[in-house]
């Protein structure tokens, strides 16, 4: 199997959109490995020194249109022979702190509690790659755990340019924190090719992000890429070490609890020879549904099961 790597820069990024139209960049074969860096933040959240700028950063803010709000997305990468119906295993190697430093915002009218701050507040925080943490302004050192924000493949066709605000069926700004190193995500491909891209890089998160942001900063991800013949799936699924995470993403919260419990209990179902009615018990009894999201348009859940308990 072959190694790739593509690095951010104002030919190898996107910026705000997804669509099946984006030409990629490079094509690789199921099984490879990719290296990707990503980068974050508009020039005026940028900091001063002692703070280093990535000279790629600067040239995309200066040369790359914000087609849509969004992210700044490195990609899409082709995977040779994936079809519309299957599904991208994105099996999640190693990430890697891009900058020293990162920033949290705060906007009115956006956010968890829209109408409880009405000043815009920036905050720079430096990060510490040696001891993997982040100084907050009042003094706490916070360990971080990285990943990326946004994972995807290209939407179908017929939707068209989209943001990437929203999370969706084909990934996007999913916001899962369980998503770190060591973990695998699943993707429903919607168009040949899959198109993967990623963007979005996070220090560390709470569920439910519920400012908007995160330590948003630049990362530096190595995926594991594989096309899954004997897979379908509607909406994104993900495996840690010791967990399944089914995910479902919806304006109505109630309705993401309703498509993700569904998912799991079907999981289960497959999984173990357990009747629906026995799954759902043990959902009851020993799956936990989190608050992804409740910032991005659509609110994300997630319901993670120790997968242990599936025998």
């Amino acid at each position: 199997m072959a190694d790739h790597r593509i690095d951010a820069a104002p030919e190898t990024v996107h910026w705000g959109y997804f669509d099946a139209k984006l030409t990629p960049l490079i094509t690789v074969a199921s099984g490879d490995t990719l290296t990707i860096s990503t980068v974050s933040g508009m020039a005026s959240q940028m900091p001063g020194l002692p703070y280093v700028i990535p000279k790629a950063l600067a040239a995309i803010q200066a040369s790359v249109p914000q087609k849509l709000p969004g992210h700044i997305c490195t990609g899409p990468v082709a995977v040779k022979g994936a079809k519309a119906g299957q599904v991208l295993e994105v099996r999640i190697k190693d990430i890697q702190l891009h900058y020293d430093w990162g920033y949290n915002m705060i906007r009115p009218l956006a956010g968890a509690l829209p109408d409880d701050f009405d000043t815009p507040t920036l905050m720079h925080i430096p990060l510490d790659k040696a001891n993997n943490t982040g100084r907050l302004p009042w003094g706490l050192e916070l360990p971080l755990a990285p990943f990326f924000g946004v994972m995807a493949v290209a939407p179908p066709p017929g939707w068209g340019m989209i943001s990437t605000l929203p999370p969706r069926r084909n990934g996007g700004n999913l916001d899962n924190k369980e998503l770190v190193a060591g973990t695998t995500l699943y993707l429903p491909i919607m168009v040949d090719g899959a198109l993967f891209s990623v963007g979005d890089g996070h220090g560390v998160q709470g569920d439910g992000e519920v400012c908007v942001t995160a330590i948003e900063t630049g990362l530096i991800g190595t995926f594991e890429l594989h096309v899954r013949e004997d897979m379908s799936l509607e909406w994104p699924l993900a495996e840690t070490p010791t967990h399944i995470i089914t995910m479902a993403f919806d304006p109505d919260l109630d309705d993401c609890v309703t498509i993700a419990l569904r998912d799991m209990i079907k999981l289960i179902c497959r999984r173990t020879n357990l009747s629906r009615e026995q799954a759902y018990t043990l959902c009851s009894l020993a799956a936990d549904l989190r608050v992804t999201q409740v910032v991005n348009g659509n609110k994300g859940i997630h319901v993670m099961l120790a997968k242990k308990l599936l025998g």
